[in-house]
């Protein structure tokens, strides 16, 4: 793993990056610097329910990795720089988070720089990836559905897949074959449990990571975010289910091979 200097304690990479997938999951993060934490009233348990506990455990299926541990309420990895800083209740879901409601500038600046440090040292390790020629990124994130309550039905399966694959700011043209075979390939990895039900762009189309690298390496650069179901947790408990957490990185593992061949055919 290699730290970051003075910003070791928020963002690392892991493995040489030496090939063309890598993997990211912004939102698996749940640590605060010390006067964030001193400056926030939202219960740690509602926190850790909209952030996207164990998704770094799925991302660490591709050896080239980054690590974040940083909480999306210090700093939102995946909004553009100018909303990614929660200050009010309208910025994050009506939620109170902040100890007079609202954050002070001088600690808006101090998140800033967390943001700033994570896409300052992605960009010269990607960098050096698209010099190379075309490579994926997955974009690993989780998704509640089961909003109404821990007792609540969970929302309808039609609209809410297993895997949401957000594929809304690629280029289709050229990453389109791509994009089919690691679907029917996240199909396919059923596990013993069933067809797993991957779908693309149902509720989740990706976001400013996404965004970012297809700006930045047009025609290169292809992000796949994935949003996973949080039935491998109880998302009111925070409560992790292991076997279900291993079925999601088998079968997130099992699709790896497909997106090294459809990359060499680019």
């Amino acid at each position: 793993m290699t730290d970051l200097g003075g910003t070791s304690d928020a963002v690392a990479f892991v493995g040489d990056w030496s090939g063309q997938l890598v993997a990211t999951s912004v939102h698996a993060g749940h640590e605060l610097r010390p006067e964030i934490a001193e400056a926030m009233v939202l219960d740690e348990a509602e926190r850790f329910r909209e952030e996207d506990p164990f998704t770094d455990r799925l991302a660490a299926v591709v050896p080239d990795h980054v690590v974040t541990r940083r909480s999306r309420f210090e700093a939102d990895l995946n909004r553009p720089r100018r909303e990614a800083v929660y200050r009010t209740p309208d910025d994050c879901w009506g939620l109170e988070v902040w100890r007079g409601g609202e954050l002070s500038d001088e600690l808006f600046e101090g998140s800033l720089a967390t943001y700033d440090a994570f896409y300052d040292a992605l960009a010269p390790r990607l960098d050096a990836v698209a010099e190379r020629g075309p490579f994926v990124l997955l974009d690993v994130h989780s998704y509640n559905h089961r909003r109404d309550g821990a007792d609540a039905p969970p929302a309808p399966a039609e609209e809410n897949p297993e895997v949401n694959v957000g594929t809304g700011s690629l280029d289709h043209d050229l990453f389109g074959p791509l994009v089919e075979r690691f679907m029917g390939d996240l199909r396919d990895a059923s596990l013993g449990c069933g067809p797993l039900d991957a779908r693309e762009n149902v509720a989740f189309e990706g976001r400013n990571l996404a965004w970012w690298v297809h700006d930045r390496y047009p025609r290169v650069g292809c992000v796949l975010a994935l949003e996973f179901k949080k039935t491998f947790m109880d998302e009111w408990s925070g409560e992790l289910h292991p076997d279900r957490l291993r079925s999601a990185q088998l079968g997130l593992e099992a699709a790896l091979p497909g997106l090294h061949e459809e990359l060499g055919r680019l």
